[in-house]
């Protein structure tokens, strides 16, 4: 079921690399300001790799020195931290930042994502991607069935046929490869464990 979820978002989000996480109501933004809120840094170490600390606990610094100056202060230092840590926690994703997005610009599907965890039930989240992606199989099967009936009857015709043709093999194939890759993954994780033992 996991595999499938990472998988949509992987062939329907390649551009945005699970960008939600650089919307002002994602969770690294609202890890943030619970810190900010605790001036304790800690809630959002875990957004950042290792190399990352240093720079970010020096933005943290900064941004709790000036907050508390006045009310234009504290939004700008605030958005200063936010900004930080996001482009930080992009970089260790190996992301580009492009700056911070409103609320609610995030794919519905990685809100239902959010929500499945909040909720301790992946069903609706499932039936989404599921129903999603068998129709983007149907959708390009009946594109190359279409092309197929014409493609003898000009060069042309033919090239339109093979191009359908392409898109729809390897739609199919990336969506294999991807669900028995993760799975195998997962697999060989759960393997590597002494039995009884294994992690959640």
């Amino acid at each position: 079921m996991l595999a499938a979820i990472w998988l949509l978002l992987q062939l329907f989000l390649p551009s945005q690399s699970l960008a939600h996480c650089d919307t002002m109501d994602g969770p690294v933004v609202q890890a943030a300001k619970v810190a900010l809120e605790k001036s304790d840094i800690t809630p959002v170490l875990k957004w950042v790799k290792k190399d990352s600390e240093e720079e970010l606990r020096a933005a943290f610094s900064k941004t709790l020195s000036v907050r508390t100056q006045s009310p234009v202060a504290k939004e700008l230092a605030d958005m200063y931290f936010f900004e930080t840590l996001v482009r930080l926690h992009r970089a260790g994703e190996g992301a580009p930042y492009t700056g911070l997005k409103p609320a609610g610009a995030q794919e519905s599907v990685i809100m239902e994502a959010d929500k499945a965890l909040e909720h301790a039930s992946v069903d609706e989240l499932v039936k989404e991607v599921t129903d999603a992606t068998a129709k983007g199989i149907r959708l390009r099967f009946e594109e190359v069935m279409e092309a197929k009936k014409h493609a003898e009857e000009s060069v042309e015709a033919g090239r339109k046929y093979v191009e359908a043709y392409v898109q729809y093999v390897h739609y199919v194939e990336r969506l294999h490869l991807d669900a028995i890759g993760t799975a195998a993954h997962h697999s060989e994780t759960e393997e590597a464990q002494p039995q009884g033992h294994h992690e959640h």
